[in-house]
């Protein structure tokens, strides 16, 4: 029972980590002109929970000076992408 708490603790956990505007260190520009939205993500989460955003990442490799990472999905709908992403 305590391990459903810490599981159910953690869920809420990184639902607020992906609505978090402050601590982010990747930007995810998805859709095409004039259907762009931009997302904020980490690209620890996004490394482990997706193979292809793991391929993404390891091509546009993170310098250690705070810079953020920006990557570009054109071919994705901004809607099916938020799906993806929670």
């Amino acid at each position: 029972m305590m391990e459903n708490k810490l599981l159910s603790k953690l869920s809420q956990n990184l639902i607020e980590i992906l609505d978090d505007d402050e601590y982010y260190d990747t930007i995810i520009e998805v859709g095409n002109d004039p259907y762009v939205k931009i997302f904020h993500a980490h690209a620890a989460i996004l490394n482990y929970r997706s193979p292809y955003l793991r391929r993404i990442l390891s091509t546009n490799v993170k310098k250690y000076d705070g810079t953020l990472i920006n990557i570009k999905l054109p071919n994705i709908l901004p809607e099916s992408f938020q799906i993806i992403l929670r």
